[in-house]
């Protein structure tokens, strides 16, 4: 078991490790969840880009059956299932959105806003997600309901404005 926080010898000690840990971004002293999230942008942004959107798709569904083990195995080493410096559920969560949403800064904005707004809040079901579903899936899985939520409001926001 390793210290309640770990340090970037932990982080950089395994693959898994650095993954889970969003390569150093969950060791902000602060929000790591939010530093993490806004680490993805320019990646999302980049991929959207560059990438048809069924290819991103099927690169945020690899990415989430490798953060399945990676979380798995950083947990148990941690001691620590859903250690909340493990962030790369936000990152994968949020690579998800971008990949959805217009190649525009207001609604990727809008975007950002509304997935940490869920991920922060959990409003049900995502609390019983949590609570039901445990290891590394349980870390992942949470994000993508933050994740599923923050597309349907940017989706009602599309159509009001329509």
């Amino acid at each position: 078991m390793i210290a309640s926080r770990p340090g970037s010898a932990f982080v950089f000690s395994h693959p898994a490790h650095a993954l889970a840990f969003g390569f150093g971004a969950g060791l902000a002293p602060v929000a790591p969840g939010t530093v993490a999230t806004l680490a993805a942008w320019p990646l999302g942004w980049l991929l959207a880009s560059s990438l048809p959107p069924a290819a991103m798709l099927a690169l945020v569904a690899a990415a989430f059956l490798l953060g399945v083990w990676c979380c798995e195995l950083t947990g148990r080493r941690l001691g620590v299932p859903d250690h909340g410096a493990m962030v790369w559920d936000e990152m994968v969560a949020f690579l998800l959105v971008l990949a959805v949403v217009p190649l525009d800064l207001a609604w990727q904005g809008a975007a950002f806003v509304l997935f940490r707004f869920f991920d922060i809040a959990k409003p049900p079901p995502i609390g019983w997600f949590e609570r039901r579903y445990h290891g590394g899936f349980g870390v992942m899985f949470d994000d993508l309901v933050a994740a599923g939520y923050a597309l349907v409001a940017l989706a009602l926001a599309r159509r009001l404005l329509s």
